[in-house]
């Protein structure tokens, strides 16, 4: 990706000027707002590459902002905040953003999360199908859908990333560790048991009994898996 376009989204001008100087330095073209209604309307305008997002702005909040980007693209977010507990770092991952740093910041350390979710971004678009099928449930990753039988599911960007990474590759084992670093990013030092929550969430939007998964399967000790061998 050629001299990427970042959005980088905050009201203290000082950090925005900070982050848009190593951005720059760095070549990246970068693109600024000061409040979550501009940076609605820049993404909208000018289709970023990538947006570095503050959580706390005026207008509409960084959330909201992060919630409405993730329903229409799949364009990477970092989120910024102050915000230093497991709760918070959830619910901006949760919401669909790709990585959070938290305040106060390294520069030199935003441009490493810059530079991986970038490439990770890259990877999974140069080198992945569009869609899977098992069964009757068919993803697609580039539209961000999900369907079973043909009818849409409404999944979260969390549970989108959970189902994705399962499906890509059908039968293999993943643990809770392995799905937490593969949704969460490998920097995240969460709770493992939150993979069993969006899995049960999952199950009662794609499986016809969630009781008894026929999609979704349980390794007990392991971890969860997609299964390859689906009975319609």
């Amino acid at each position: 990706m050629a001299n990427p376009r970042i959005l980088v989204v905050d009201d203290d001008r000082k950090i925005v000027d900070l982050i848009r100087l190593y951005l720059e330095k760095d070549g990246y073209r970068v693109l600024v707002a000061y409040d979550g209604r501009q940076a609605l309307e820049l993404a909208h305008q000018r289709e970023p590459d990538l947006v570095v997002l503050d959580l706390m702005l005026p207008e509409v909040s960084g959330l909201d902002v992060c919630r409405t980007l993730r329903a229409e693209t799949n364009v990477p977010i970092i989120m910024l905040t102050a915000r230093t507990t497991e709760e918070d770092k959830l619910l901006g991952l949760d919401l669909g953003a790709d990585d959070y740093v938290t305040k106060p910041f390294s520069p030199r350390e935003l441009l490493a999360r810059v530079r991986a979710v970038l490439r990770r971004a890259g990877e999974k678009d140069e080198e992945q199908p569009a869609e899977a099928r098992v069964g009757e449930l068919l993803v697609n990753f580039r539209r961000h859908q999900v369907k079973v039988g043909g009818r849409s599911v409404s999944a979260t960007p969390t549970e989108f990333r959970l189902l994705e990474t399962l499906i890509r590759e059908p039968g293999r084992v993943f643990s809770r560790l392995e799905l937490v670093a593969r949704v969460y990013g490998p920097d995240y030092e969460g709770l493992e048991r939150t993979v069993d929550e969006h899995v049960l969430n999952l199950r009662k939007k794609i499986e016809s009994d969630p009781k008894k998964p026929n999609y979704i399967l349980t390794v007990f000790g392991v971890g969860y898996k997609v299964n390859e061998e689906v009975h319609v």
